[in-house]
């Protein structure tokens, strides 16, 4: 039968975390918890950011912009997920599906260039001391993150423009908790091949470019710092959250997107994208506080404070 004869698809089912009972209680808690510390770990990265003169750097103006990421990229697949636990039906519609896929995609790659700006301001800081202030202005800062937001939703939406355009038949059944790249393309009856290659030469530019970028300033760091006679540990310091956050960002992306169309909806898949979609935004603010003594005292202080403005 022609395509167009077909009853188009209008709804996706997504098949989530199905189980007994207590099995559902478990996983939703467990997901509710991750969720309530990411959203308020990051607002208080940006809390302290703000409120606190010290943390007024370029360094933290990235972090912020980061924590503030984040907060939406957990929320853009969460929420619906914690509802899917008590829903008699998940099912989510084709334009919720294509918003959802749009905003994680547009994240997502918002971050890689978001990171490399990061990598970038720690190779000035190290390498180029004498000349960070002049460099690092607040006008390249602010449109190097401009750039990066700008990058990222600009990318995501001729990603979603090609996928959007496909025709969905059935089976309308996704194995998966949100709207993912793979998932949604595996269920087109039409021909994807331009989609395929339009997203995986987007994603090869918008990983491989940022990377590029963060390995090259990294390598810069690594050929200073072994140069210097003294300071070694300390400027390796200022660099360990962010490596630690950029290694576990791109291990993650890379073998779930390198090559979107061969990865099915296995159970498997959708065990993996727990670890890059809740698992990894919970663990960065973490890694950043614990791995930064600037951000400790900040926390310290702002705790003080609203204790003593409590009392």
């Amino acid at each position: 039968m022609e395509v167009e004869n077909q009853t188009q698809v209008t709804k996706f089912i997504l098949v989530g975390f199905p189980g007994n009972l207590s099995m559902r209680a478990a996983v939703f808690l467990m997901f509710l918890v991750a969720y309530i510390l990411t959203v308020a770990e990051n607002a208080i990265i940006i809390l302290s950011v703000q409120q606190n003169p010290p943390l007024h750097k370029p360094m933290y103006f990235f972090l912020a912009n980061l924590s503030f990421l984040e907060t939406w990229y957990i929320s853009v697949t969460v929420p619906k997920l914690l509802f899917s636990f008590w829903s008699a039906s998940n099912s989510i519609s084709f334009t919720h599906c294509m918003i959802q896929l749009y905003f994680f995609i547009a994240l997502m790659c918002t971050e890689c260039v978001l990171l490399a700006a990061m990598a970038y301001d720690r190779y000035v800081a190290i390498c180029r001391p004498l000349h960070y202030p002049t460099i690092m202005s607040h006008g390249l800062c602010f449109r190097l993150a401009l750039g990066s937001w700008a990058t990222g939703f600009g990318i995501s939406l001729a990603k979603i423009y090609f996928i959007s355009r496909l025709s969905f038949c059935g089976p309308n059944v996704i194995n998966h908790f949100f709207c993912d790249i793979s998932p949604v393309l595996n269920l087109s009856c039409t021909d994807m091949s331009i989609a395929e290659k339009v997203d995986f030469v987007l994603a090869l530019v918008i990983f491989l470019f940022p990377l590029s970028i963060t390995v090259l300033s990294y390598g810069c760091i690594l050929a200073t710092v072994l140069h210097m006679s003294t300071g070694k540990q300390k400027a390796f310091s200022t660099c360990a959250s962010h490596l630690v956050v950029v290694t576990i960002f791109y291990s993650a992306t890379i073998f779930m997107y390198a090559r979107p169309r061969a990865i099915h909806a296995f159970n498997t898949n959708k065990i993996i994208s727990i670890f890059y979609a809740i698992v990894t935004p919970a663990l960065n603010p973490f890694i950043y506080c614990l791995r930064n003594r600037e951000v400790k005292e900040a926390l310290k202080k702002l705790a003080h404070c609203r204790a003593i403005g409590s009392d």
